[in-house]
Formats: C-alpha cells, sequence, structure tokens
C-alpha cells in the first residue's frame, strides 16, 4: 500500500545534523503519528514519505526550507521573564518555551534581565541542513472523523 493523502501514517525517526550527529530521535517511543497530506508534517519529510510502503527505512537531507525554516536574523523578541517556560533561574543559550497566539514556540535566550529577556524566536534548527533516517512502521485510511478534523488520532496521534 503506497503512502498517499488522507492516510494516517506512523514513522520513527532519528534526525541528524550536518555532521552525522544525531539531534533527536523516537527509539524506544511511540511512532509518530500524522495525517498525510493535511500539511501535519514538515513538507520535506511529508513529501519523502509520499509513495513508499510500509517497512521502508531510508534517508533523506533536506535543506532549511523544507523543515524548520530559514533563520531570520531579525527574529528577536522581548518578552517578560514570567512568560518563559522550562527552568526557574534563566541564562544566555537556555531554551524556553513561551504561549503565543498559534501555540508553544521554543525560544532561545539571548540576554536576561530582572523583569524582561531578549530572544530569538528562530526555531533551534532553523537554517540548517538536516538529515532524517525514517522508519514506515505503519500506514491505513484515514476515518471520515479524522479527515474532518484534519489530523490523526489514536496512539502518536492527537487524542480528544
Amino acid at each position: 500500500m503506497s503512502i498517499k493523502d488522507d492516510m494516517v501514517v506512523q514513522f520513527n525517526y532519528t534526525l541528524r545534523d550536518e555532521a552525522g550527529e544525531v539531534l533527536e530521535t523516537n527509539e524506544g517511543l511511540d511512532p509518530i503519528a500524522y495525517l498525510h497530506g493535511h500539511d501535519n508534517m514538515m513538507p520535506g519529510v511529508e513529501n519523502a514519505i509520499a509513495g513508499r510502503e510500509i517497512g521502508d527505512k531510508f534517508s533523506v537531507t533536506l535543506p532549511p526550507e523544507q523543515t524548520y525554516g530559514v533563520r531570520n536574523e531579525d527574529a528577536e523578541q522581548r518578552v517578560s521573564v514570567k512568560h518563559l517556560q522550562g527552568a526557574k533561574v534563566w541564562k544566555a543559550g537556555m531554551r524556553a518555551l513561551i504561549n503565543t497566539d498559534q501555540g508553544q514556540r521554543q525560544v532561545t535566550i539571548i540576554k536576561v534581565g530582572k523583569f524582561m529577556a531578549t530572544v530569538d524566536v528562530n526555531h533551534p534548527l532553523a537554517g540548517r541542513e538536516l538529515t532524517f533516517d525514517l522508519d514506515v512502521v505503519d500506514a491505513r485510511d484515514a476515518t471520515n472523523e479524522e479527515i474532518a478534523h484534519g489530523h490523526a488520532h489514536g496512539v502518536g496521534g492527537h487524542h480528544h
């Protein structure tokens, strides 16, 4: 069964940087599940999985435009320290979560004062060419409810 739009796809991954160092993996965890063709996955990964079969294992190296985006050097903002989540004491270089209108966002602390912090709102992996080792472990036709909701349900997907 070839992967196509309106299918729930489950996969495992290992993410490597330009030097081949492992940045992330879901090894030992539940597979990632997403609804193919509904903008639920970064474009480069979704395009690489399209047309594949269950059991396919492969690697794909992607430019920033197809993963976390190109770095915007003007992407600094000042935020109240009380809005930073993830630690009690903040230092330059640390990563924090902040809530935005688009949901939670990871930021990097540039400078921190008593009440305000300057943060870089670029994703920490923005601007980097990344390699994904992918293993397609399952795929099925999405239910009408999943298609209507625009996301996968169940293990590795969204829970209502």
